[in-house]
């Protein structure tokens, strides 16, 4: 189909050739006639994921069949004025360095920027994200010590800005870390940074297919690969999974999926798959993504009974892994109408990560679901709509 064909008249085509009404579609999918008729007649523009996945679904083709453009929430205003210094030092714009800064330096930087990165301290990586990129811009690329520490002081970067919703300017941070890489790893580590943004704005192909190519060039001999290959490259195959299921390719996600069971199992224990993020890699990570797949494939029982075996001491309160698997149970509990254990999930979440959630959308999404389906709201809840801006 051509790309200017809109969403609902993507809909209506794929229904039609599968002979089906409006009526039997919405019924297939869990929707009601209205709204599938509002979509066909593009009356509703705005088509979260999570709809587009519910048609695909029933109408028996991938979701970016259906799909035209990503769906992204931007970042509030707030949030743009405070990492506005961020962005005016990547693009050069911070003065001048007092001396020649060194490799050994901006390494330690990183290095000390670590802890509040792990701890999901926004407010207080922000000031110090300047100097450091400022210092690693003045290295010499020549030298390896001084592009590998450029590679990382960027790569955090990159990550920090995806987790603020700073989308272009993280991808356009990407595109430096990947050209400071120094070896394969290097360039696997900013793929992941790259492939989470693309899911972040629901754009599954480029994420599909980003996933793929990085997992296939780095992909290693078990027999002699190191625990640093093979945590990247199962963490690349556990994001293939991501990408996989929400496209509505059950196969593809699973089969993904058994590949990074298989590399956190030989690794046997959560390890660092990055020394300039925070992210982890494991069996108990693996868990993880295998209980967000069964919510995307709406089987929350199965993604409660994965979770409840899970050791919760494996992965720290703070860990994006874990921070997210949380927001995973908190949406199976809120499919299965289990409103207190999802608000308690959540409340979980905020006291590990505040600054963290008032930055993901798919928290407002769950207790939107929540909300949504009470007369009443207990002062808790409103509290909490408040907390993460969630409009009701």
């Amino acid at each position: 189909m051509p790309d200017e064909i809109s969403f609902g008249q993507r809909v209506q085509s794929v229904r039609k050739r599968r002979g089906l009404t409006q009526g039997e579609l919405a019924r297939a999918a869990g929707l009601s006639v209205s709204l599938v008729s509002k979509l066909e007649q593009d009356v509703i523009t705005d088509i979260r994921l999570e709809t587009a996945r519910k048609l695909a679904v029933a109408l028996r083709v991938p979701t970016t069949v259906l799909v035209t453009e990503p769906d992204r929430e931007e970042a509030d205003p707030a949030t743009n004025d405070q990492w506005a210094p961020v962005r005016e030092a990547l693009a050069g714009r911070t003065g001048e360095t007092a001396g020649q800064p060194t490799s050994d330096g901006v390494r330690d930087a990183v290095a000390a920027i670590r802890p509040a990165l792990a701890r999901n301290r926004f407010s207080e990586l922000r000031p110090l994200l300047p100097a450091l990129l400022r210092d690693a811009d003045a290295l010499d690329l020549d030298d390896e010590p001084g592009r590998q520490a450029r590679f990382r002081a960027l790569n955090m970067t990159a990550f920090i800005l995806t987790q603020m919703r700073q989308w272009d300017i993280a991808l356009y941070t990407l595109d430096r870390a990947e050209d400071a890489a120094c070896t394969p790893l290097d360039g696997a580590a900013t793929a992941k940074t790259r492939v989470w943004l693309l899911l972040r704005q629901g754009d599954l192909s480029a994420a599909r297919d980003t996933a793929i190519r990085w997992a296939d060039d780095i992909e290693p001999r078990f027999s002699r690969a190191t625990n640093a290959e093979l945590s990247l490259w199962g963490d690349l195959q556990s994001m293939i999974a991501n990408a996989a299921i929400r496209d509505n390719r059950p196969g593809e996600a699973d089969d993904a999926l058994k590949l990074a069971r298989a590399a956190g199992d030989r690794i046997g224990r959560e390890l660092m798959t990055d020394p300039s993020t925070s992210r982890m890699f494991g069996p108990a990570t693996v868990a993880c993504r295998r209980a967000e797949t069964a919510v995307i494939d709406g089987k929350p029982d199965k993604a409660l009974a994965i979770a409840a075996a899970i050791p919760r001491d494996v992965l720290p309160p703070a860990d994006m892994n874990r921070l997210r698997h949380s927001l995973d149970v908190a949406h199976a509990h809120a499919l299965l109408r289990n409103h207190a254990d999802a608000i308690a999930a959540m409340q979980e979440i905020r006291a590990a990560a505040p600054e963290w959630i008032v930055q993901q959308r798919y928290a407002r999404d769950v207790l939107g679901r929540i909300i949504g389906r009470r007369r009443t709201l207990t002062p808790e809840m409103r509290e909490l709509a408040d907390f993460i801006a969630l409009p009701y």
